[in-house]
């Protein structure tokens, strides 16, 4: 029973507090009656290091937001007089879930093919050292040591690639807007009937 304890205790600092900030910043923004945001965070805590076992949970940081959204809702079910307004407030509130849409994965696949098409169109050394630095996280001293360069090379590589890159996505994004701006052939003959 101990070891189960611990294997909790474990799993809440590994898995739960570090969202605690997001779920502070979602009551703050979303309590419709000004609530203690400490005493909700507490009793969350309380009631996940009661739960038997956490084998069941997927997604920890939904799942605390939604044992958090609960005890809101428990604390204002219990208040004597609650506005109506206040208990359909509440129901609405939209927790922020770990799992990605569809769309938002095929977004994230076309970006990431986006960039590493970039990556790949950089000059060699400074894709090799970009690459080593921003995808591998080699610190410069290893990386200079390991192109026999110095690490203000590395760092103005590593610069100049990373610019290289935003540059070009943004340009996207600007020659993006400006096609979605562009009147099509149809609007064009239509405008001059």
């Amino acid at each position: 029973m101990q070891d189960g304890r611990a294997r909790i205790v474990a799993w809440l600092g590994r898995e739960i507090l570090p969202h605690e900030a997001d779920v502070r910043a979602w009551l703050k923004r979303s309590l419709p009656t000004g609530g203690d945001v400490d005493d909700i965070i507490q009793e969350t805590y309380c009631r996940l290091a009661g739960l038997a076992s956490v084998d069941h949970i997927e997604t920890p940081r939904a799942y605390f937001f939604q044992a958090a959204r609960s005890i809101v809702l428990e604390q204002l079910r219990r208040a004597r007089v609650v506005r109506i307004e206040a208990v359909t407030e509440i129901d609405a509130l939209s927790i922020e879930w770990d799992e990605p849409s569809p769309e938002r994965i095929a977004g994230g696949r076309r970006e990431l093919a986006q960039v590493l098409r970039l990556i790949a169109a950089l000059p060699d050394r400074c894709r090799r050292i970009f690459e080593m630095r921003k995808i591998e996280g080699l610190p410069q001293r290893e990386i200079a040591r390991r192109m026999g360069v110095s690490e203000n090379v590395v760092e103005n590589e590593s610069v100049r690639g990373l610019r290289a890159i935003l540059a070009a996505l943004a340009e996207g994004e600007i020659s993006e807007a400006a096609s979605m701006k562009r009147p099509s052939q149809n609007d064009r003959t239509r405008k001059r009937r």
